[in-house]
């Protein structure tokens, strides 16, 4: 593409009928947005952007840059979050161009009906975001409290040098412990949580343990819950953080967000 050239910048698809205006500028200050219309049905909220931004040797660079990429990811989220309170909507990953009206129109002619099935699916639904988050030195110390007190009898009649290296081997198996308890809670917490969903996700963690606070993210799960379906849904990880908190393990809860872990995969086809 030629210095300076336009490309289309997309942020979402929606309802031509919900979205009718919005306002602002898209990643770039310099570009507003504006709707393209593409049928009675189906409309897709877009900007222009310079073509270099985004595309070359340059823009691969500046892409790693938080201080670039912070506040235009941050914006693009927010353009889909403003476009969900109209419509429902299937929002596209960041930095999604089209070299013109006509590849985009070709695009969504391809995957209109997948498109329109999407937006019907999640008509009076929101993405919510579960954490695990583990307190590994608690919980490691109960998993060891509980083996040490298993086996208080025997320990108690063993010789200093033997109990010592019985102590040891309790404690390598509490390690071990700790792993089965956390799969085995997990997976009944989520089987809970997601009778409440219309579909369930789990998600890569991406996060470290913050180490002034020993909290570590352990789980990372989506969840595409109706609106009817959500204050159920916070009462049942309120009990499941008040019986499990005591034992180093708190569910975190975020949401509504704009569903991009539900989204169908969209071939390639038509595309620019």
């Amino acid at each position: 593409m030629a210095n300076g050239e336009e490309v289309l910048y997309v942020f979402c698809f929606a309802r031509s009928n919900g979205v009718l205006d919005i306002q602002g500028s898209g990643v770039e200050d310099h570009h507003p947005l504006w709707i393209f219309h593409h049928s009675p049905e189906l409309c897709a909220v877009l900007s222009h952007v310079a073509a270099e931004e985004f595309c070359g040797a340059a823009a691969e660079r500046q892409i790693q840059e938080l201080s670039w990429i912070g506040p235009r990811a941050f914006r693009h989220e927010a353009v889909i979050e403003e476009v969900m309170a109209q419509s429902p909507v299937l929002p596209v990953r960041f930095g999604t161009l089209f070299s013109s009206l006509k590849a985009l129109t070709e695009f969504m002619d391809t995957h209109r009906e997948t498109i329109l099935e999407f937006l019907l699916r999640v008509t009076g639904h929101g993405e919510w975001s579960v954490k695990g988050l583990l307190n590994r030195t608690l919980a490691q110390h109960r998993v060891l409290s509980s083996c040490l007190s298993a086996q208080q009898e025997q320990l108690s009649a063993m010789s200093e040098g033997m109990r010592y290296f019985a102590e040891q081997q309790i404690r390598n198996h509490a390690q071990t412990e700790l792993s089965g308890w956390l799969e085995q809670t997990s997976r009944q917490v989520a089987r809970d949580l997601a009778g409440h969903a219309l579909e369930f996700r789990e998600c890569k963690v991406v996060s470290q343990e913050d180490t002034e606070s020993g909290i570590e993210e352990v789980l990372n799960w989506a969840f595409l819950l109706p609106s009817s379906a959500i204050t159920a849904f916070q009462q049942r990880l309120d009990r499941t953080n008040a019986d499990l908190g005591r034992q180093g393990l708190l569910f975190e809860l975020s949401g509504p967000w704009p569903p991009f872990r539900f989204v169908p995969a969209l071939s390639v086809a038509g595309t620019p």
